[in-house]
Protein backbone atom coordinates (compact mmCIF):
# COMPACT_ATOMS: atom_id res chain seq x y z
CA UNK A 1 0.00 0.00 0.00
CA UNK A 2 1.36 3.59 -1.02
CA UNK A 3 2.85 5.06 2.13
CA UNK A 4 3.97 1.79 3.93
CA UNK A 5 7.39 1.41 5.03
CA UNK A 6 9.23 -1.21 3.25
CA UNK A 7 11.93 -3.73 4.62
CA UNK A 8 14.34 -1.89 2.19
CA UNK A 9 14.22 0.74 0.30
CA UNK A 10 16.64 1.68 -2.16
CA UNK A 11 18.68 5.01 -2.73
CA UNK A 12 16.69 7.46 -4.54
CA UNK A 13 17.83 8.38 -8.05
CA UNK A 14 19.71 11.83 -8.21
CA UNK A 15 17.57 14.89 -8.65
CA UNK A 16 14.57 13.88 -6.49
CA UNK A 17 13.23 15.15 -3.71
CA UNK A 18 14.42 11.53 -1.48
CA UNK A 19 18.25 12.01 -2.66
CA UNK A 20 18.17 16.15 -1.86
CA UNK A 21 16.71 15.74 1.66
CA UNK A 22 18.52 12.53 2.34
CA UNK A 23 21.81 14.13 1.72
CA UNK A 24 20.97 17.25 3.62
CA UNK A 25 19.75 15.22 6.60
CA UNK A 26 23.33 13.00 6.71
CA UNK A 27 25.07 15.69 7.12
CA UNK A 28 22.69 17.46 9.87
CA UNK A 29 23.35 14.41 11.53
CA UNK A 30 27.19 14.59 11.11
CA UNK A 31 27.19 17.61 12.90
CA UNK A 32 25.20 16.53 15.99
CA UNK A 33 27.37 13.70 16.54
CA UNK A 34 24.82 10.62 15.35
CA UNK A 35 27.41 7.51 14.28
CA UNK A 36 27.27 6.70 10.92
CA UNK A 37 24.71 3.70 11.44
CA UNK A 38 22.33 5.68 12.93
CA UNK A 39 22.67 8.00 10.48
CA UNK A 40 22.32 5.68 7.53
CA UNK A 41 18.84 4.22 9.32
CA UNK A 42 17.53 7.56 10.21
CA UNK A 43 18.42 8.43 5.98
CA UNK A 44 16.40 5.99 5.32
CA UNK A 45 13.65 6.24 7.90
CA UNK A 46 13.35 9.71 5.81
CA UNK A 47 12.99 7.97 2.11
CA UNK A 48 10.53 5.29 3.58
CA UNK A 49 8.65 7.88 5.16
CA UNK A 50 8.14 10.59 1.97
CA UNK A 51 7.10 6.99 -0.23
CA UNK A 52 6.82 7.19 -3.86
CA UNK A 53 7.52 11.50 -3.33
CA UNK A 54 10.98 10.17 -3.09
CA UNK A 55 11.62 9.63 -6.38
CA UNK A 56 9.77 12.58 -7.97
CA UNK A 57 12.36 14.88 -9.50
CA UNK A 58 12.80 18.46 -8.08
CA UNK A 59 12.56 19.44 -12.27
CA UNK A 60 9.07 19.01 -11.29
CA UNK A 61 6.79 20.85 -9.21
CA UNK A 62 6.18 20.24 -5.62
CA UNK A 63 4.15 17.26 -5.15
CA UNK A 64 1.44 19.58 -2.97
CA UNK A 65 1.11 23.18 -1.88
CA UNK A 66 2.20 21.44 1.62
CA UNK A 67 1.53 24.36 4.40
CA UNK A 68 5.10 22.45 6.30
CA UNK A 69 6.98 25.19 4.43
CA UNK A 70 6.99 28.33 2.55
CA UNK A 71 8.29 26.50 -0.93
CA UNK A 72 5.94 23.61 -0.53
CA UNK A 73 9.11 20.90 0.43
CA UNK A 74 7.36 18.34 2.99
CA UNK A 75 10.15 18.29 5.13
CA UNK A 76 11.38 20.66 7.72
CA UNK A 77 14.80 19.99 10.34
CA UNK A 78 15.33 21.42 14.02
CA UNK A 79 18.41 21.73 16.34
CA UNK A 80 17.04 21.69 19.83
CA UNK A 81 19.70 23.03 21.78
CA UNK A 82 20.27 22.86 25.75
CA UNK A 83 23.15 24.49 27.76
CA UNK A 84 26.12 21.78 27.97
CA UNK A 85 25.20 19.10 25.44
CA UNK A 86 24.92 18.44 21.65
CA UNK A 87 21.54 19.86 19.86
CA UNK A 88 18.94 17.54 19.43
CA UNK A 89 18.34 17.08 15.57
CA UNK A 90 14.24 16.41 14.73
CA UNK A 91 12.98 16.30 11.12
CA UNK A 92 9.91 16.72 10.49
CA UNK A 93 7.69 14.98 6.81
CA UNK A 94 4.06 15.19 5.77
CA UNK A 95 3.90 11.19 4.59
CA UNK A 96 1.00 11.56 2.45
CA UNK A 97 2.61 14.79 0.41
CA UNK A 98 1.38 14.09 -2.92
CA UNK A 99 -1.73 12.27 -2.11
CA UNK A 100 -5.05 13.70 -4.42
CA UNK A 101 -6.80 14.60 -1.19
CA UNK A 102 -6.96 15.77 1.97
CA UNK A 103 -8.48 12.18 3.18
CA UNK A 104 -6.28 10.37 1.43
CA UNK A 105 -3.27 12.18 2.53
CA UNK A 106 -4.93 11.56 6.34
CA UNK A 107 -5.18 7.50 5.40
CA UNK A 108 -1.56 7.38 4.17
CA UNK A 109 -0.09 9.57 7.08
CA UNK A 110 -1.73 7.19 9.77
CA UNK A 111 -0.54 3.75 7.65
CA UNK A 112 3.17 4.95 8.13
CA UNK A 113 2.55 6.16 12.32
CA UNK A 114 1.01 2.63 12.39
CA UNK A 115 3.85 0.71 10.23
CA UNK A 116 6.33 2.81 12.66
CA UNK A 117 4.65 1.47 15.57
CA UNK A 118 5.11 -2.05 14.28
CA UNK A 119 8.71 -1.74 13.45
CA UNK A 120 9.86 -0.03 16.56
CA UNK A 121 6.91 -1.73 18.86
CA UNK A 122 5.40 1.57 20.39
CA UNK A 123 1.64 1.50 20.63
CA UNK A 124 -0.81 4.10 19.11
CA UNK A 125 -3.57 3.73 21.41
CA UNK A 126 -3.76 7.36 22.08
CA UNK A 127 -3.71 8.19 18.69
CA UNK A 128 -6.64 5.70 18.02
CA UNK A 129 -8.53 6.98 20.71
CA UNK A 130 -9.26 10.64 18.71
CA UNK A 131 -8.97 9.29 14.84
CA UNK A 132 -12.43 10.23 14.30
CA UNK A 133 -12.21 13.72 15.66
CA UNK A 134 -9.05 14.19 13.42
CA UNK A 135 -9.31 11.90 10.31
CA UNK A 136 -13.57 12.72 9.25
CA UNK A 137 -14.91 11.69 5.42
CA UNK A 138 -14.17 15.10 4.13
CA UNK A 139 -11.99 16.63 6.10
CA UNK A 140 -10.86 20.57 5.94
CA UNK A 141 -8.28 22.42 6.65
CA UNK A 142 -4.07 22.89 5.60
CA UNK A 143 -3.19 19.42 6.77
CA UNK A 144 -3.80 15.93 7.84
CA UNK A 145 -1.21 14.68 9.79
CA UNK A 146 2.62 15.28 10.21
CA UNK A 147 5.48 13.12 11.84
CA UNK A 148 7.99 14.49 13.59
CA UNK A 149 11.19 12.17 14.50
CA UNK A 150 13.60 13.01 17.25
CA UNK A 151 16.75 11.46 16.20
CA UNK A 152 18.64 10.01 18.77
CA UNK A 153 21.54 7.77 19.29
CA UNK A 154 20.43 3.99 18.90
CA UNK A 155 18.48 4.45 15.85
CA UNK A 156 15.05 4.07 17.24
CA UNK A 157 13.61 7.84 17.12
CA UNK A 158 11.00 9.31 19.26
CA UNK A 159 8.03 10.03 17.37
CA UNK A 160 5.51 12.76 17.12
CA UNK A 161 2.21 13.40 15.33
CA UNK A 162 0.84 16.78 14.28
CA UNK A 163 -3.16 16.73 14.15
CA UNK A 164 -5.33 19.11 12.31
CA UNK A 165 -7.97 20.73 14.80
CA UNK A 166 -9.63 22.63 12.14
CA UNK A 167 -10.33 18.52 9.86
CA UNK A 168 -14.28 19.39 10.82
CA UNK A 169 -14.03 22.84 10.20
CA UNK A 170 -12.23 26.14 11.56
CA UNK A 171 -14.82 27.10 13.51
CA UNK A 172 -15.10 23.65 15.46
CA UNK A 173 -11.20 23.74 16.36
CA UNK A 174 -11.44 24.72 19.89
CA UNK A 175 -14.09 22.33 19.99
CA UNK A 176 -11.96 19.38 18.62
CA UNK A 177 -9.46 20.27 20.79
CA UNK A 178 -11.47 20.71 23.64
CA UNK A 179 -12.98 16.89 22.56
CA UNK A 180 -9.50 15.35 22.38
CA UNK A 181 -7.86 16.80 25.36
CA UNK A 182 -11.29 14.82 27.55
CA UNK A 183 -10.58 11.51 25.58
CA UNK A 184 -7.00 11.83 26.58
CA UNK A 185 -7.66 12.47 29.67
CA UNK A 186 -6.96 15.95 30.47
CA UNK A 187 -10.24 17.03 31.43
CA UNK A 188 -9.60 20.46 32.87
CA UNK A 189 -6.17 21.72 30.55
CA UNK A 190 -8.48 23.55 28.18
CA UNK A 191 -9.42 26.04 30.78
CA UNK A 192 -6.04 26.50 31.26
CA UNK A 193 -4.90 27.68 28.31
CA UNK A 194 -4.40 31.25 27.25
CA UNK A 195 -6.82 32.74 24.89
CA UNK A 196 -5.76 32.54 21.25
CA UNK A 197 -6.67 33.20 17.37
CA UNK A 198 -7.04 29.69 16.61
CA UNK A 199 -5.46 26.43 17.57
CA UNK A 200 -3.27 25.28 14.53
CA UNK A 201 -1.99 21.37 15.70
CA UNK A 202 -2.40 19.25 18.40
CA UNK A 203 0.44 17.10 19.03
CA UNK A 204 1.03 13.60 20.41
CA UNK A 205 4.07 11.76 21.57
CA UNK A 206 4.25 8.34 20.58
CA UNK A 207 7.02 5.87 21.44
CA UNK A 208 9.80 5.98 23.35
CA UNK A 209 9.43 9.08 25.57
CA UNK A 210 9.90 9.22 29.40
CA UNK A 211 6.89 11.32 29.72
CA UNK A 212 4.33 11.84 27.01
CA UNK A 213 2.99 14.70 26.11
CA UNK A 214 -0.13 15.66 24.66
CA UNK A 215 1.12 19.49 23.03
CA UNK A 216 -1.92 22.21 22.22
CA UNK A 217 -0.76 24.75 20.25
CA UNK A 218 -2.33 28.57 19.23
CA UNK A 219 -1.56 31.14 17.22
CA UNK A 220 -2.22 35.36 18.23
CA UNK A 221 -2.28 37.66 15.89
CA UNK A 222 -0.54 40.72 16.48
CA UNK A 223 1.15 39.68 19.33
CA UNK A 224 3.49 42.11 21.53
CA UNK A 225 6.61 41.01 23.44
CA UNK A 226 4.48 42.03 26.70
CA UNK A 227 1.62 40.00 26.01
CA UNK A 228 4.23 37.07 25.22
CA UNK A 229 5.25 37.15 27.93
CA UNK A 230 1.72 36.35 29.58
CA UNK A 231 0.90 33.39 27.96
CA UNK A 232 2.45 30.59 29.86
CA UNK A 233 0.42 29.09 31.98
CA UNK A 234 3.08 26.63 33.48
CA UNK A 235 3.93 28.25 37.09
CA UNK A 236 7.74 27.42 35.96
CA UNK A 237 10.11 27.98 33.78
CA UNK A 238 10.97 31.23 32.25
CA UNK A 239 9.16 34.16 33.48
CA UNK A 240 7.93 36.99 31.53
CA UNK A 241 11.07 38.88 31.34
CA UNK A 242 12.77 35.71 30.44
CA UNK A 243 10.24 35.74 27.40
CA UNK A 244 9.89 39.39 26.55
CA UNK A 245 14.08 39.67 26.21
CA UNK A 246 13.60 36.19 23.85
CA UNK A 247 10.98 37.88 21.75
CA UNK A 248 12.98 40.89 20.82
CA UNK A 249 15.99 39.57 20.51
CA UNK A 250 14.57 36.84 17.86
CA UNK A 251 12.17 39.12 16.43
CA UNK A 252 14.20 42.57 16.45
CA UNK A 253 10.79 44.48 17.31
CA UNK A 254 8.02 44.79 19.75
CA UNK A 255 5.02 43.24 17.73
CA UNK A 256 4.46 40.49 15.47
CA UNK A 257 2.12 42.61 12.87
CA UNK A 258 2.70 39.84 9.69
CA UNK A 259 2.42 36.16 10.60
CA UNK A 260 1.43 35.36 13.92
CA UNK A 261 3.42 33.84 16.79
CA UNK A 262 2.33 30.94 17.68
CA UNK A 263 2.71 29.57 22.03
CA UNK A 264 2.41 25.99 22.58
CA UNK A 265 1.49 24.09 26.52
CA UNK A 266 2.19 20.49 26.68
CA UNK A 267 0.11 18.25 29.32
CA UNK A 268 1.42 15.01 31.06
CA UNK A 269 -0.46 14.79 34.13
CA UNK A 270 -4.14 14.63 34.52
CA UNK A 271 -5.29 15.66 37.95
CA UNK A 272 -4.50 19.45 37.99
CA UNK A 273 -4.98 20.79 34.73
CA UNK A 274 -1.88 22.71 34.63
CA UNK A 275 0.16 22.32 31.56
CA UNK A 276 4.16 21.11 32.47
CA UNK A 277 5.48 22.99 29.29
CA UNK A 278 5.37 25.94 27.44
CA UNK A 279 6.87 27.20 24.32
CA UNK A 280 6.80 30.51 22.31
CA UNK A 281 7.36 30.24 18.34
CA UNK A 282 8.64 33.36 16.41
CA UNK A 283 8.14 33.17 13.01
CA UNK A 284 11.79 35.16 12.36
CA UNK A 285 12.05 34.71 8.67
CA UNK A 286 9.18 37.39 7.98
CA UNK A 287 11.17 39.98 10.46
CA UNK A 288 14.31 39.89 8.66
CA UNK A 289 15.59 41.11 5.64
CA UNK A 290 17.90 37.93 4.99
CA UNK A 291 19.19 35.10 6.49
CA UNK A 292 22.04 36.85 7.57
CA UNK A 293 20.30 38.69 10.05
CA UNK A 294 18.28 36.17 11.17
CA UNK A 295 21.85 33.51 12.27
CA UNK A 296 22.96 36.91 13.96
CA UNK A 297 19.99 37.36 16.09
CA UNK A 298 20.11 33.43 16.74
CA UNK A 299 23.44 32.92 17.74
CA UNK A 300 23.05 36.17 20.38
CA UNK A 301 20.27 34.35 21.48
CA UNK A 302 21.92 30.87 22.01
CA UNK A 303 24.60 32.46 23.55
CA UNK A 304 22.18 34.44 26.15
CA UNK A 305 21.31 30.89 27.30
CA UNK A 306 24.86 29.31 27.36
CA UNK A 307 24.42 27.08 24.82
CA UNK A 308 27.27 26.81 21.53
CA UNK A 309 25.71 28.37 18.28
CA UNK A 310 28.76 26.65 16.08
CA UNK A 311 26.34 23.87 14.83
CA UNK A 312 23.69 25.98 13.82
CA UNK A 313 25.71 27.95 11.78
CA UNK A 314 26.98 24.72 10.09
CA UNK A 315 23.77 23.66 9.91
CA UNK A 316 23.37 26.07 6.92
CA UNK A 317 26.00 25.30 5.05
CA UNK A 318 24.54 21.62 5.64
CA UNK A 319 21.27 22.46 3.95
CA UNK A 320 22.76 24.87 1.09
CA UNK A 321 25.49 26.36 -0.68
CA UNK A 322 23.94 29.50 -1.27
CA UNK A 323 25.08 32.83 1.03
CA UNK A 324 22.88 33.66 4.47
CA UNK A 325 22.35 37.07 2.77
CA UNK A 326 20.72 35.60 -0.87
CA UNK A 327 17.60 34.53 1.13
CA UNK A 328 15.71 34.77 3.54
CA UNK A 329 13.91 31.39 5.51
CA UNK A 330 16.39 29.09 6.06
CA UNK A 331 15.51 29.78 9.36
CA UNK A 332 11.97 29.55 9.48
CA UNK A 333 11.36 30.14 13.30
CA UNK A 334 13.20 30.42 16.90
CA UNK A 335 11.57 29.30 19.85
CA UNK A 336 11.97 29.55 23.28
CA UNK A 337 10.98 26.41 25.29
CA UNK A 338 10.46 24.53 28.69
CA UNK A 339 9.74 21.38 30.29
CA UNK A 340 8.96 21.06 34.21
CA UNK A 341 11.86 19.21 35.37
CA UNK A 342 14.46 20.42 32.67
CA UNK A 343 16.52 23.48 31.31
CA UNK A 344 15.05 26.02 28.70
CA UNK A 345 16.07 25.22 25.41
CA UNK A 346 16.46 27.37 22.39
CA UNK A 347 15.16 25.50 19.21
CA UNK A 348 15.78 26.83 15.49
CA UNK A 349 13.41 25.40 12.77
CA UNK A 350 15.38 24.73 9.56
CA UNK A 351 13.65 24.77 5.98
CA UNK A 352 15.23 22.51 2.96
CA UNK A 353 14.73 24.81 0.15
CA UNK A 354 14.49 22.03 -2.29
CA UNK A 355 12.33 23.88 -4.72
CA UNK A 356 12.49 27.48 -4.06
CA UNK A 357 14.65 30.51 -2.25
CA UNK A 358 12.43 33.07 -0.95
CA UNK A 359 14.73 36.59 -2.02
CA UNK A 360 15.52 38.48 0.78
CA UNK A 361 13.02 41.20 1.50
CA UNK A 362 13.01 44.68 3.15
CA UNK A 363 11.67 45.00 6.55
CA UNK A 364 7.70 46.17 6.82
CA UNK A 365 6.95 44.03 4.10
CA UNK A 366 4.19 41.94 4.95
CA UNK A 367 4.21 37.61 3.87
CA UNK A 368 2.11 36.78 1.50
CA UNK A 369 -0.61 35.06 4.02
CA UNK A 370 -0.98 31.63 2.22
CA UNK A 371 2.44 30.64 2.73
CA UNK A 372 2.75 28.24 6.24
CA UNK A 373 5.04 26.41 7.94
CA UNK A 374 3.28 27.19 11.28
CA UNK A 375 5.70 25.37 13.76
Amino acid sequence: MTGLLPDITPDPPAGTLGAFTRAQLVRLCEIVGLSPADTEAYAQTLVEALGPAAERSLALPPPTRTFLSDDHTPVEYSLSFSPGRAPVLRVLVEPGCGADTRAENGRIGLDVVRAMARRWDFSTERLDEIEDLFFPAQPKGPLALWIALELVPGGVPKLKVYLNPAASGAKRSAKTVRKALRRLGHKRAYAALPKADGHPFLALDLGRWETPRVKVYARHLDLSAAEAGGLSRTGSGPGPAEIQEFFRAAAATDDLDRRPGLSCHSFTETETGRPSGFTVHIPVRDYARDDSEVLDRAVDVLRTHGMDPAPLVGSLSALTTRRPEDGVGLIAYLALAHQQGHPPRVTAYLSSEAYAVRPPTKQGRRAPAEVGAEL
